[in-house]
């Protein structure tokens, strides 16, 4: 006996999800629970891994087992398959350990063919029935194996019902289901050029290869890779005897959670069909009766169904998603799994779950998909409206949430329509910093191009603004302010709504319901969650209204203030302008003199909303060529303001013209040219800092300033040489003993390498894992998605480095970090505040490796507040 490829339903059991996958422990469990299952057997994931293994191919050895166990179940079912007299038919349906969408559907009543049928309808004594069954395999079996178009063979049941003048498929009788046989085979033949497949175990065996073929296409690859769910599990295949619901008025098929998967409310919720098979109460050609009607056609039934229902939640712990035939009177169970629920209905049920005893707090925070809160925290489409609205396009779902309303293609146009009141859609190509002022006031934001960590997706998230982008099938003018999407052009000032969860584009005014998540039971989870949790969460924020956000959230600090996204407004821009143009000390200093107030009262407004929180501050970090402009018109413009000569600022424009600006002249390189920038991003910090202290004495302020981009101690020591005299004198001037801190980003490789030698010096680390991603693996970031798709498909890489961490590579790095930097400085506090902050899995990782604290957009605060607990509970530190 080789290795085992095939398990009967007997032989498994619900703990043995990796080898049988999702629905085949499932059925295992079911069966040796004593219910009513319908037997069969289960094609393992490692015959799945074999055949991709094997070039595309099933072993003769695997294809002998499944025949061989084929034999098993023709004994418990006292059938033969292929068999005129007595026929055997089955199911075939994948099932991989996490359910996913985008796998192969479901294929029925397998082992149907010409004679086999006409043995079914003596059998049974029901040729209508027996014909509809061959129409439905035929159908489903070109559909799902031999990938032919659904809509042909719903086209000539459409246009049979038409020449016989019904509406509903019922009421074709028993020559047109044969007819409809007839035509499904000609149909076949002709797309095929050979004739349908008769021999039962030759449909049996494309089936499964059709299953495992599924594992690999595109839909089943992007969702893996968004769920990080790895490609070598593989799927299983699961065989099941028939059980027909579609055999007269005493049968009917349905699906039923135990609970309400919308609202988590406790009741069994699910519709049936009486006289259907599956496909027709997913499918939606009939209406269903909601399960409480079976209470009144079939009382036993329902009375047994509610009371397996019953006993699967107690035995899971957890709502479950059921599929149930009933055969001539009698009740079959065909699957059950935790439902898939709304992130409202899965705090409910997680916290009713306590309350009812059936399991506890920490087993509830496990419960719960940190990435759901999301859902809670963002206006919604209401779900009436959203049934009627037809989808114009697709792009990215970047920032969650739904948005409707005008268009518009420019901040300018934004503001202004904002002004008057308008709820406004910002449609652009791309967004660049200074479309910041439009995006803050837009309800949602849609670009042509970008992808997931785009500028408009980054800054929508850290806004909490609904963003779609890389929407490519839209072609935009800008001049006469129009786009076209779907053949129809949208004009400014035209209705259109976006959805940020799924990407989805709808062409009119959809409404929405504003989200409200203290209400119900966010609250009390959260607290759990609080409770278990060892990693400090901060925040993301550049202002005092994403800081107040944050605060509402549950943030305990900010990890990330950027001082530049300050200078992109009005009187500041000019004077950061002024500051590049001037080819003197002096002059810079006078520039920086005027912006030193707005500075010193931004940081003000944050520290106020903090309410004496830590607040990490980094300094200037951009290439100067960002505050200066690129189109001629503006050059013109602004160098009449600044009273110099276009040549003039076209000169220093070109002199800051960069082959590789994300390498090039920044972050702390900057301050060790012009050191006057950070005197006065010093002063700002500490002048803010003792106003807010002598505001408020029972706060304790210690500012941190953290110095970006940094590779060597010398030029950290340089840098924070002059951090000391600005500080150090201003304190002394104010008489108040204030603390502050000196820090730096880790966000070069070799900082991390020699992060022993910088802890001499820095007082805390914060790994800025974006740029440290992007110079471990040398990508471009804003480049990256062009060639990133061709290592997806060749599975090179399975996901994508900016949107999960990298642990094995860029992990080593901030681990290694993390160890040096506390050989040298045992107190030295440790975070990271790159966009990974607010991913489930990266958060995992800081805890396992240490850190103190993630920071990460305001928004995504809650979902790091739960993944650090989650993490906590996983792996004990």
């Amino acid at each position: 006996m080789g290795h085992k490829y095939v398990y009967q339903f007997s032989e498994g059991n619900g703990s043995m999800r990796e080898l049988l996958g999702g629905k085949g422990a499932n059925l295992a469990e079911m069966t040796s629970l004593g219910m009513p299952v319908p037997q069969g057997f289960t094609v393992t994931t490692e015959a799945c891994t074999r055949y991709y293994e094997d070039g595309r191919a099933i072993a003769p050895e695997i294809q002998e087992e499944i025949f061989t166990y084929m034999g098993k179940l023709e004994e418990i079912a006292g059938k033969k398959f292929g068999d005129a007299g007595n026929p055997l038919l089955v199911s075939v349906r994948s099932g991989a350990r996490a359910s996913m969408p985008g796998m192969m559907d479901t294929i029925l009543n397998l082992g149907l063919n010409d004679t086999v049928v006409e043995g079914l309808a003596k059998f049974t004594n029901n040729p209508r029935f027996a014909y509809d069954s061959y129409r439905r395999f035929i159908q489903m079996f070109s559909d799902v194996v031999m990938e032919l178009s659904k809509k042909r063979f719903e086209e000539i049941i459409d246009d049979l019902k038409e020449k016989k003048g019904v509406k509903q498929d019922v009421e074709l009788d028993t020559d047109d289901m044969k007819e409809l046989v007839r035509r499904f085979k000609e149909f076949y033949k002709a797309e095929k050029g050979v004739d349908f497949p008769q021999e039962p175990k030759v449909q049996l065996m494309e089936a499964v290869q059709a299953v495992f073929r599924s594992w690999d296409n595109p839909r089943a690859d992007v969702y893996r890779r968004m769920n990080e769910i790895p490609y070598d599990w593989g799927t299983a295949v699961n065989v099941q005897s028939m059980v027909f619901g579609n055999s007269g008025d005493n049968s009917g098929t349905g699906v039923a959670f135990t609970r309400n998967p919308a609202t988590g409310e406790k009741a069994l919720f699910g519709e049936y069909l009486i006289n259907a098979q599956g496909e027709d109460v997913v499918a939606g050609v009939r209406t269903p009766s909601p399960i409480s009607k079976l209470h009144e056609e079939m009382p036993e039934v329902y009375d047994q169904f509610a009371s397996i229902a019953n006993k699967l939640e107690q035995h899971y712990k957890d709502m479950q998603d059921m599929e149930f035939t009933i055969e001539n009177g009698k009740l079959y169970m065909l699957q059950t799994r935790n439902g898939k629920r709304t992130a409202a209905a899965a705090l409910k049920v997680a916290v009713d779950l306590v309350d009812e005893g059936m399991i506890d707090e920490k087993e509830a925070v496990l419960r719960v998909e940190p990435k759901q809160l999301d859902a809670l925290l963002h206006p919604q489409f209401d779900p009436a409206a959203l049934k009627k609205a037809a989808v114009i396009g697709k792009g990215l779902a970047a920032s969650p949430g739904a948005a409707c309303g005008r268009v518009v293609f420019t901040a300018e146009d934004a503001k202004a329509w904002h002004q008057r009141g308008e709820d406004v859609l910002l449609v652009r190509l791309e967004t660049s910093p200074e479309d910041i002022e439009g995006m803050q006031v837009a309800q949602g934001i849609l670009t042509v191009r970008g992808g997931m960590t785009s500028h408009a997706a980054v800054v929508a998230r850290g806004m909490g603004t609904c963003c779609v982008s890389g929407c490519g099938e839209i072609s935009v003018d800008y001049a006469n302010k129009c786009f076209t999407l779907d053949g129809k052009t949208y004009y400014e000032g035209d209705w259109i709504s976006i959805d940020g969860s799924t990407g989805n584009i709808y062409g009119e005014a959809v409404a929405t319901v504003p989200a409200d998540p203290s209400s119900g039971p966010f609250g009390r989870f959260m607290a759990w969650a609080d409770q278990y949790r060892q990693l400090k969460v901060y925040t993301n924020a550049d202002n005092p209204r994403d800081a107040k956000q944050a605060f509402d959230f549950g943030a305990q600090g900010i990890g990330l203030c950027r001082t530049e996204h300050m200078f992109f407004e009005g009187e500041r821009i000019k004077a950061i302008r002024e500051m590049i143009v001037a080819d003197n000390v002096d002059d810079r200093k006078k520039a920086l003199a005027k912006i030193m107030p707005y500075q010193q009262g931004d940081f003000e407004g944050i520290y106020e909303a903090m309410e004496g929180q830590p607040v990490v501050i980094r300094f200037l970090d951009p290439p100067l060529h960002e505050f200066l402009p690129t189109k001629e018109e503006d050059i013109q413009e602004i160098a009449k303001e600044m009273g110099i000569t276009a040549d003039k600022l076209h000169t220093v424009i070109e002199s800051l013209h960069e082959f590789n600006p994300m390498m090039g002249h920044r972050g702390c390189r900057l301050a060790v040219s012009f050191p006057e920038i950070a005197e006065m991003q010093t002063a700002a910090v500490i002048n803010a800092a003792l106003a807010v202290q002598k505001k408020h004495p029972d706060w304790t302020m210690v500012p941190e300033i953290m110095i970006p981009l940094v590779g060597e101690v010398k030029e950290f020591k340089f840098v924070k040489d002059v951090v000391v005299a600005t500080a150090d004198r201003l304190i002394a001037e104010s008489g108040v003993d204030m603390k502050y801190e000196v820090g730096t980003m880790i966000e070069i490789p070799r900082a991390a390498l020699t992060a022993d030698e910088i802890a001499k010096e820095a007082q805390f680390f914060s790994f800025g894992t974006n740029d440290l991603t992007q110079m471990t693996f040398g990508f471009s970031r804003d480049d990256a998605g062009k060639f990133l798709s061709y290592y997806y498909d060749t599975k090179i890489y399975e996901s994508d480095p900016f949107a999960h961490l990298d642990a094995n590579g860029v992990g080593r790095l901030v681990e290694m970090a993390a160890k040096l930097g506390r050989t040298t400085r045992p107190d030295i506090h440790l975070g990271i505040c790159g966009e990974h902050g607010g991913d489930p899995t990266s958060v995992e990782f800081c805890h396992k490796v240490g850190l103190n604290y993630v920071s990460c957009s305001p928004f995504r605060v809650p979902i790091a507040r739960l993944a650090a607990a989650q993490a906590a509970i996983k792996h004990p530190r």
